[in-house]
């Protein structure tokens, strides 16, 4: 309680919020103002009434928050804290990629860092990917980096995707052969799969979701038993919201070791410090930031 307080006090103090995604862990969670999937906390970034975001997440997602916020002191407690699949794709692949495609759309995945966004064209989210890519003028679309959302979208649109060879290692492990058989096993469960996983895998799913999707889709289904196919910070969210139900994982515990180098801790040293802070030079920030609101519009 005492850490608590002291957070409670330092945000009071320097006017501060806390924002968090859904896989940190449940401590985490409880100490932040909003808790969401990479587009709700881009929207709500945005409209937050603060001096100072704590970013409780990976590293671009504190960057997305800066470039939506630049006038804002936005800091991440762990500057460590990194999406492995964000580091996949650089800024010279994408203009490499331009070269290859000169009359393709560029679409990046939110899951990338600053100059990524820079370079394309609009940005999505696993919750509005499809969406993003059917609103593109252009036929061919390059989608960047996870081929494995990327593919999910190829399969519901008319669109010429062009897939790169990034990934989420979390949802890029989950095996087929021991999800069919809790599949098998558990023949009166409802399969939620987050579209980053492999597509045998998403082909199997009753509903394939982002994070905000199953929250949405556990509290208002009638059915008792869940597989959630997705990191386990959101299945510890679901198993506290709704303990009537049984929430159960698919075949192993899916942990993103980025997500969870974020403690209540290091939230409280990032407030008494000011540290990590973001920075982003200006031309990189203005030009990620035209790709990030051209996705903000689509509804």
């Amino acid at each position: 309680m005492d850490l608590k307080n002291r957070i409670e006090e330092l945000k009071k103090k320097k006017k501060a919020v806390i924002l968090a995604h859904n896989y940190q862990v449940l401590e985490v969670q409880h100490l932040a103002d909003f808790v969401g999937d990479s587009l709700e906390l881009a929207r709500k970034s945005t409209g937050v009434d603060a001096d100072i975001i704590v970013f409780a997440g990976v590293y671009f997602m504190a960057e997305t928050a800066k470039i939506l916020n630049p006038d804002k002191k936005v800091l991440i407690p762990e500057i460590e804290a990194r999406c492995p699949m964000a580091d996949m794709v650089t800024a010279s692949d994408i203009r490499r990629l331009r070269e290859q495609y000169p009359d393709a759309g560029f679409v990046a995945y939110v899951n990338t860092n600053a100059d990524v966004k820079a370079e394309v064209d609009i940005i999505c989210t696993s919750a509005n990917a499809v969406k993003v890519v059917n609103s593109m003028p252009q036929k061919r679309i390059v989608f960047v980096p996870d081929k494995n959302l990327g593919n999910w979208v190829k399969q519901n649109t008319d669109k010429d995707v062009i897939l790169y060879h990034g990934y989420c290692y979390v949802h890029d492990e989950f095996e087929y052969e021991k999800i069919k058989r809790l599949k098998e096993e558990n023949p009166d469960a409802v399969m939620l799969v987050h579209p980053e996983a492999p597509p045998q895998v998403v082909e199997m799913a009753d509903e394939v979701v982002s994070t905000s999707g199953m929250l949405r889709y556990v509290a208002s289904t009638d059915a008792r038993k869940i597989i959630v196919v997705t990191e386990e910070g959101l299945l510890d969210m679901l198993r506290e919201k709704h303990p009537d139900k049984i929430i159960l994982s698919a075949g192993r515990k899916a942990i993103c070791e980025d997500m969870k180098k974020i403690t209540p801790e290091s939230i409280l040293r990032s407030l008494e410090e000011e540290k990590y802070e973001i920075t982003i030079p200006p031309d990189t920030m203005e030009r990620a930031r035209g790709a990030i609101e051209k996705m903000l519009k689509i509804k």
